[in-house]
Parts: structure tokens; sequence; C-alpha cells
């Protein structure tokens, strides 16, 4: 493969087709199910999934063959296959998903969820980046090695609708499409970080999670504070009680039935993560003041984001705005707990853990309710084989000039864990524009178009290679 050759071809495709349509893309408010029950009826995700279907002939792959596949309730899935134009008889699974996350408040001046904004290389705007650029880097990749008559194996993209909300929707594709996929010996997936902009960087590990709903009621409606303060307990500060015995709130640490033993591996391989990322590690997020990280020690705070069980409350109910909430006893609180769970942990398993103990025996014979939304497992990667590791060093040389680097991630993707279990053996290549200060699922979201163009490269890259040692 003339790597010159490849990034011409791939940075044309991103300036003339592919940016354009990530900015129609970044238009449509197509968010996860989890946040827009009413998805179907507002007809975002199918304005999406139709964007993205019509944009599959620009790369003329020779014989693709596409469907939007659609199961009565869930949301739609892009399902393209290409044939081998080699010898090979291996396939490929690439994978992305097209869901986004809500709004949320914060952007700066200029900026919007829902509005397209390129400034300084980098295209601003909701589901960018996370994901919806996987489908044009999946195809350009393989439309670049056809441009130069390079062989490829069997490709199989599958572009889900649900990710975002746990990929619920998804196993009941997989069943229906078993046939059609095939066994993978490859996935390939853009849905992942990097750790900068200066290489490509691969992904060993992704926690699971747990997401769930914790509700505290201590009367049918509001009361005078003053009247009932004293003698009607706080929902609050029942809340603040249950959590207590879930987390700890001087060192965050988590009870110990939702942890696990860490691998020496691992312990190594943060080290060495430290050293690659510096200052970075801590850098690439938007401090307020002088807030300092939980930990000194960085190679512990990459364990803490990947390999430990950590609590984040990702919203609250019951509650008014400051602004205007009057002197009453509130009636109930409810708290969003998102959960990150290490690999290698029973997420269903876990999720039961936590009912039993939040719910057991509730302060004050106070109701209290968990209600569960999704369980996901986390997952860790086989050791790669030679030539994987070797394609992968190739690829990041070539387009990144540095070579590759690999950690875990504190994220889930939770389609890997499910590969992994139905297919043992497989190699997976897990990467990623969601870099420093990318802020994917919060305000000023972007996509590094230059670190998009590098990334799809690669892809081209170990595509060739891995139908070179068949």
């Amino acid at each position: 493969m003339d790597p010159i050759r490849t990034q011409t071809f791939v940075e044309n495709m991103w300036d003339e087709t592919i940016v354009p349509t990530l900015s129609d893309y970044i238009r449509i408010p197509n968010k996860s199910p989890m946040f827009d029950p009413d998805w179907e009826k507002h007809g975002y995700m199918q304005q999406a999934i139709d964007l993205l279907d019509g944009w599959c002939d620009v790369p003329n792959l020779a014989n693709m063959r596409r469907e939007i596949v659609n199961l009565p309730g869930r949301t739609p899935l892009l399902f393209c296959e290409i044939p081998s134009t080699g010898d090979s008889h291996a396939t490929v699974l690439l994978y992305g998903h097209y869901d986004k996350q809500p709004e949320f408040d914060g952007w700066r001046e200029g900026l919007e969820p829902w509005k397209p904004v390129i400034d300084d290389g980098r295209l601003y705007g909701r589901g960018g980046a996370d994901d919806g650029y996987s489908l044009f880097g999946s195809l350009t990749a393989i439309a670049a090695l056809e441009d130069q008559g390079i062989p490829h194996a069997r490709c199989v993209v599958i572009i889900e609708g649900c990710e975002e909300s746990g990929s619920y929707d998804l196993p009941h594709y997989i069943e229906m499409l078993k046939a059609r996929i095939g066994t993978p010996d490859l996935v390939v997936c853009l849905d992942s970080e990097c750790g900068n902009y200066d290489q490509l960087w691969l992904t060993t590990s992704l926690r699971g999670m747990i997401s769930s709903e914790l509700t505290v009621k201590v009367l049918t409606e509001g009361v005078h504070s003053g009247m009932a303060s004293g003698i009607v307990p706080s929902s609050f500060r029942i809340l603040r009680q249950l959590l207590d015995r879930i987390e700890d709130a001087q060192t965050g640490k988590l009870n110990e039935r939702l942890t696990v033993e860490i691998p020496e591996s691992v312990r190594v391989a943060a080290q060495e993560t430290a050293v690659s990322l510096g200052k970075d590690l801590i850098h690439r997020f938007p401090w307020e003041g002088v807030t300092q990280p939980v930990a000194t020690d960085s190679a512990e705070l990459i364990l803490n984001n990947t390999w430990r069980p950590t609590l984040s409350i990702t919203g609250i109910s019951g509650a008014p705005p400051v602004k205007d909430a009057g002197n009453t006893l509130r009636p109930f609180t409810s708290a969003k707990l998102s959960i990150r769970i290490p690999p290698g942990l029973n997420a269903h398993s876990a999720a039961d853990t936590l009912k039993r103990l939040l719910e057991n025996d509730p302060p004050y014979q106070s109701r209290v309710n968990l209600k569960l939304d999704a369980a996901q497992d986390g997952w860790f990667a086989p050791e790669l084989e030679p030539w994987l590791r070797d394609a992968l060093t190739k690829a990041s040389n070539a387009f990144f000039q540095q070579p590759m680097r690999q950690m875990g991630i504190g994220g889930s993707i939770p389609f890997m864990k499910m590969l992994g279990d139905s297919f043992p053996g497989v190699q997976f290549v897990i990467t990623g524009v969601l870099g420093p200060h990318s802020n994917a699922h919060g305000p000023n979201e972007f996509l590094d178009i230059e670190t998009g163009k590098r990334v799809t490269s690669c892809i081209a890259s170990i595509l060739a290679d891995h139908a070179l040692r068949q």
C-alpha cells in the first residue's frame, strides 16, 4: 500500500464529503432512547440513519450491499457487507453507533449541541466524534484500499442506534443477522478514546456500567419546612446515608463487593501509560479554579479510571432550581446513579448487590426504591497476535510518525464484551478520536478532523496487513 496515496485519498474524502455530511448529521437531535423515549414518534433516528445510508454510495465500493434493518420497537440498524477483493476467506467486523447523548448545558458562546461549527480544525457539535464519524471512517478506509487495488477481507459494517442507552437493542439484531455476519476474526471499533492526538491509541480494557435511579420518599406532598423539620426526616439526608453504604465519601472508594483483583500486567501498563501521557492525563479536563485530582500518583489515577469502580451522580430530581426554592420540606429525592465497574465483574450480580445494599433496612423505614436502567459488563482485550501488533505499529508510524500506544479506558462499549464471548480468539482494534478536551457527553464536544483522517488511514493500513497475513 502506498501510504502517500492512501493519505491523499482519505484527506480528499474527509474534506469533500465526510465533514459536510457529518455537519448535517450533527444538526439532527437523534438522542438515544434512554433520553428520548418518544424517539420513534419524533423521527430523528430514522432521519439520521437515512442520512448515513445515503452517504454509503459515495465511497463507490465494489459490490457493497447494505440495508437499514428494522425490528419493531427497536432503533434501526445499518448493515453493510463488502465482499473480499482478494484470496482471504476471513471476515472483519467494523462497528459504530449513530445515537447521541442529550444536549447538556455549558456550551461556550457560539457553540450549540445541534449546530456544527468548525474552529481551528475541530468540528464542534453533539455526536460527530461520538460516534457519527465511525461509518465514514470505516467505509473510507476500505475504499482507500480498493482505490489502489489492495486486497482486503470480507468486511461487515454494523452501525447501531442504541449504544448510549446500553445497546439493549443490539443483541436482537445480532441474533437476527448472525448468519449474515459470519465469524469475524478481527473487530474494528472507532468509538474510543485517544490519550493524545499525536499517535494511534489502542484500547485494552473497558469498564462496565450499572445505570440506575435511586428514589427516597418520606411524604406524599411537600410541607412547610419550619413546621416539619426536626420531625420529618429529610429525603436528601436519607439519600446521603444510603450512598454511604456503597461509597466512602472521603476517598471515593466503593464497596469491596464491587471490586476485582487488578492483574500485575495492568499495573505495569498503567505505569507506562502514565509516563506516555505525562501532564496531559490531568490537564485534559476543564478544572475549576485550583481543584485537584483525587490522587497525586498518575498510575493510580489511571487504575482508578480503568480498573476500579466509581460512582457518579449524573442527575437529581425532586428539587426545584435554587432560584425557585421555597421553604418547603420536599416529599422525595431521586438521584441518577452511574456506577462504572471493573472488567471481570459480573454486572447483573453487582446490580443485585447494589439493590440489597440500598433498599434493605432503609433509615426511618422510608420508602426506598432502586430502579435498574442497564447493567453492562466490562471487557479486557485478548493478547495481540504478532501480526496485529506489527500492523498497528506500522500504521501509527506511517500516519502519525509516532509509535502506537495502548491504554485501558474508563468508559463502556457493551458490544465488545458480547463479541468477545461470542467469538473466542477474535482480535480487536478499538480506537478513536476522543482525545483531550473533546468532551463527549458534555458541552463543547468536538472531533479533531486531522486525527479523524489519520485514524482512517491507519485502519486502511491494518486491513491491508490483515488480508496479507491470511
